[in-house]
C-alpha cells in the first residue's frame, strides 16, 4: 500500500517538477516589428528624425536597417518585394525565453510550420512560422542586456497589430497554443466588434486584431492600401500625450500627415502618424485617463522601458 502510494504521489508531482523547471518557454514582449519600405532614405529620414530613434545595421540581413527605440525593441525596415501587393508589415517577432523549447512545443502541438532555428552574429536565435492566416510570426531569444532608452520620444513598443479576417481561427493559436491573454476588445458600432487585444504571457506587450469581416465595421473587401496600412501597425507607448505631441511640434518634426492628439475609445490619448509607405505609427499613452468603452480592461497596463510610467 505505500509503495503504490509513492508511486501515485510520484506521478502527481511529476508534471509540478517539469513545471517548476521551467519547461514551458516564455514569451515576454514584443521583440520587433519588420516593415517593407519602398524608399528606405525616407524611412530612415522619418524613424530617426520624427520618432527619434538610432538607426543601426541588421545583422540578420545586410540590405536591412534597424531603427531602435530602445536596447531592447526597434523596427526592422526591409527593402520593398516584388510580391509585396498591398503589404507594408512582413512580420511581427516576439522575445522568448527559450525558442528551441518553443519551437519544440509548437511542433509536438501539430504546428508544422515552425521554420528553421537560426542563430546570428550578434548571439541572437530565432525561428520563424506563420498563424493560421498566413502572417508571419517569429520568435527571438537574445543575449541578456540592460536596458537603455535611445529615442525621446518613445522607448517602448507597446503593441502592433495587423488585419485579422478570422479571429476564431487566430485564437486558435495565439490563445491555444501561445497562451496570450485576453486584454480589451472594442468598435465604432455597439453590437460589432473591430479590435481585440491580447497580452503575451508572460509581459505586458499585446497583439493587435484589427478586424475585418461581417462582424466588425470593416467588411474584408473593403480593405483597400490605405486601409491596410492603418490596420497593419505599431504602438509606441508616451507617459503624456501634449508632452510628447508639443515636443514634436515645436522641433517641426510633424512634416508628414498625422491626426489627433485624440481620445481612443480603450480611454488612453493617441496620435497617429504615417510612415512614407503609409504604415500608421500609434502614440498611445500607457494607461487610460477615462474608463474604456465596450469592454473592460482585464490586464496590467504597460510600462515604459525603464518600469515606470514616465514621459517616455
Amino acid at each position: 500500500m505505500m509503495l503504490l502510494s509513492w508511486m501515485w504521489a510520484a506521478v502527481v508531482l511529476m508534471p509540478l517538477a517539469v513545471a517548476a523547471r521551467g519547461v514551458e518557454p516564455q514569451i515576454t514582449a514584443i521583440d520587433h516589428v519588420a516593415l517593407y519600405a519602398a524608399d528606405p532614405v525616407a524611412s530612415a529620414e522619418f524613424y530617426t528624425r520624427v520618432l527619434g530613434a538610432r538607426e543601426m545595421p541588421d545583422p540578420q540581413n545586410a540590405g536591412a536597417r534597424r531603427f531602435y527605440f530602445s536596447t531592447q525593441q526597434f523596427v526592422t525596415v526591409l527593402p520593398m518585394p516584388a510580391d509585396a501587393g498591398d503589404n507594408r508589415m512582413a512580420y511581427v517577432a516576439y522575445r522568448s525565453s527559450d525558442v528551441a523549447a518553443l519551437r519544440d512545443k509548437l511542433k509536438a502541438e501539430g504546428a508544422g510550420s515552425a521554420g528553421e532555428l537560426h542563430q546570428d552574429a550578434d548571439g541572437a536565435r530565432w525561428f520563424e512560422m506563420r498563424d493560421p492566416e498566413g502572417n508571419r510570426v517569429r520568435f527571438e531569444q537574445r543575449p541578456a542586456t540592460s536596458t537603455v532608452c535611445i529615442s525621446d520620444l518613445s522607448c517602448r513598443m507597446i503593441h502592433a497589430g495587423f488585419m485579422v479576417k478570422d479571429q476564431a481561427v487566430e485564437d486558435a493559436f495565439y490563445r491555444e497554443k501561445l497562451h496570450f491573454r485576453p486584454y480589451w476588445y472594442g468598435a465604432f458600432t455597439a453590437g460589432k466588434v473591430d479590435w481585440v487585444s491580447q497580452q503575451v504571457p508572460q509581459g505586458r506587450d499585446w497583439l493587435e486584431y484589427m478586424l475585418a469581416n461581417d462582424g466588425s465595421d470593416t467588411p474584408a473587401n473593403k480593405v483597400d492600401r490605405r486601409e491596410l496600412g492603418g490596420m497593419d501597425h505599431i504602438s509606441l507607448g508616451v507617459g503624456n500625450m501634449e508632452a510628447a505631441v508639443t515636443m514634436l511640434l515645436r522641433a517641426k518634426r510633424l512634416t508628414g500627415e498625422y491626426n489627433g492628439p485624440k481620445m481612443g475609445l480603450d480611454g488612453k490619448w493617441q496620435t497617429n502618424l504615417y510612415d512614407p509607405d503609409g504604415t500608421r505609427i500609434e502614440l498611445m499613452e500607457y494607461a487610460p485617463s477615462m474608463p474604456p468603452c465596450c469592454s473592460p480592461i482585464t490586464a496590467a497596463h504597460p510600462v515604459n522601458a525603464m518600469g515606470a510610467h514616465g514621459l517616455r
